[in-house]
């Protein structure tokens, strides 16, 4: 017997009169689900973005990148989620699609939460060549953006035809195995230039067994946190994944892969037993705040794996956690659902007068001049790029409530610690956040990180204000506390 009809018969026995609001809300508003993939493959012969030098054009396609949407909804409002298999989505892509959603179907854009996984395996969806880290926001979208856009836009419209009565419940694990913090402190006197000419405290993958090593610069975070939904009857309809892994690799450079998000997301169907259903169920891996975080121990020993052996471990043992704890929590007949979304104004690293100069003179530098940095020339032209942003930039803040479940969305790179203190402050009894969330902005260090400089706090790799971390947990906390309230 469901909670619901339990409650009626309690009513029933016990003489309970309920006013009109209070009956709506018990019985008329039926909670329901929808979930869908779209096919977002590019063409082959497109560059492969998410690593430093000339982009190698795709040669082979592995598996499908794809658009997984679920949709939730009360019989009041709808919450929307779309994950991307891609690097970094721009903003402008993703609003294109919110635009067209809300035209088409009635939800609100603030109700929308779009984002990226984060896979190095797939063509940039933030314009080709060096205008990928260029300032232009009211640029007409190219080619694969406005394709990507229009399949976004398609999902979603699937999911909602999908929508049915459900169950909706969570849960999280641990799988601490797969997650090492990738920046490490290095022991007095190691040399640690950066292309700036100055030198770090930190280094980002100081290679294995690298006998420099002191320690790590900051945690990680091994949960993985879950949202599962199921028709009245107990069919599987969609799981959505949340695990703080920046992404796992171990393929050739020129193949195009969703790496071990697809993996988790196929073993999870395997393991729930919703293979070929009629409406197909949809297994989803969001990214959590993995911006200092990876999949190698670099205190271990180097391994060689056939490809796409290290990604299918992973993939493996974080789905059977989820599997694990799935089986004990209880799916809930109506839960309510609200969102917040506020623009919160950034200032931007802007280069001053002597970074220009170094910049200038890099670039003039003789092609055969032997550099101070394998990556001067690099950052040198996302200086002089940089230097051309606004003074500030608004991003996007987006939390959504589930029941007692709070997610934050966060349009950056973000670093694990910064996930965890969402966690501790939030006044939900469960929370995650999904970075790289309705855009891509860089990386987003901590004010402590910093400070111990490395890869991912250099002018160009980070572009916002070394305060902006606090700025926008501040603004998180404030949402949830809002959404908290009846």
């Amino acid at each position: 017997m469901t909670h619901r009809s339990s409650f009626l018969k309690l009513i029933c026995l016990t003489g309970i009169v309920l006013g009109t609001a209070q009956y709506s809300k018990l019985y008329a508003q039926v909670f329901k689900a929808g979930a869908s993939i779209s096919n977002i493959t590019p063409e082959l012969d497109k560059g492969i973005v998410g690593n430093f030098g000339t982009p190698p054009p795709a040669t082979h396609i592995h598996d499908q990148l794809s658009a997984r949407s679920l949709v939730l909804d009360d019989g009041a409002r709808k919450l929307v989620f779309v994950i991307c298999d891609n690097v970094s989505i721009n903003r402008e892509v993703f609003d294109a699609a919110k635009r067209a959603l809300q035209a088409k179907t009635g939800i609100p854009a603030d109700h929308i939460l779009m984002s990226s996984t984060h896979t190095h395996s797939g063509t940039s969806a933030g314009g080709e060549g060096d205008k990928r880290r260029e300032w232009r926001p009211h640029e007409p979208l190219d080619e694969y953006q406005q394709f990507l856009a229009n399949r976004i836009v398609d999902g979603v419209r699937v999911a909602l035809n999908n929508l049915e009565p459900a169950r909706i419940g969570w849960g999280k694990g641990s799988v601490p195995q797969h997650v090492f913090n990738r920046r490490w402190k290095m022991k007095p006197g190691t040399p640690t230039k950066n292309p700036f000419g100055m030198s770090d405290q930190a280094v980002m993958n100081p290679g294995i067994g690298n006998p420099n090593l002191l320690e790590p610069a900051g945690p990680t975070d091994p949960e993985v946190s879950f949202i599962s939904v199921q028709s009245t009857s107990g069919r599987p309809i969609a799981l959505l994944g949340n695990y703080s892994l920046h992404y796992v690799g171990g393929l050739p450079s020129d193949h195009i892969s969703a790496d071990y998000f697809a993996v988790f997301a196929d073993r999870v169907q395997e393991l729930l037993k919703a293979d070929r259903q009629d409406t197909p169920f949809v297994g989803i891996m969001s990214n959590g705040t993995s911006g200092d975080v990876n999949n190698v121990n670099v205190k271990g020993s180097t391994q060689k794996l056939p490809h796409y052996q290290k990604m299918k471990t992973v993939a493996y043992d974080v789905a059977e956690e989820v599997i694990r704890v799935h089986k004990t929590i209880k799916h809930q007949d109506w839960v309510e659902l609200k969102a917040m979304q506020t623009e919160l104004t950034l200032k931007v690293r802007r280069p001053d007068d002597k970074l220009m100069q170094w910049a200038n003179a890099v670039l003039a530098q003789p092609a055969d001049a032997k550099p101070n940095h394998p990556l001067e020339k690099t950052y040198a032209q996302r200086t002089i790029q940089l230097h051309k942003w606004p003074e500030s930039i608004p991003v996007i803040i987006q939390a959504f409530k589930i029941g007692d479940l709070g997610i934050a969305a966060i349009p950056f790179e973000t670093f694990a610690e910064t996930g965890l203190e969402i966690k501790a402050k939030s006044p939900f009894k469960s929370t995650f956040t999904i970075e790289l969330a309705n855009g891509g902005y860089g990386y987003l260090p901590t004010p402590e990180q910093h400070k111990m400089g490395g890869y991912e706090t250099w002018l160009g790799t980070n572009r916002v204000e070394t305060e902006a971390s606090r700025k926008i947990v501040s603004e998180l906390l404030n949402q949830f506390s809002k959404l908290k309230l009846p």
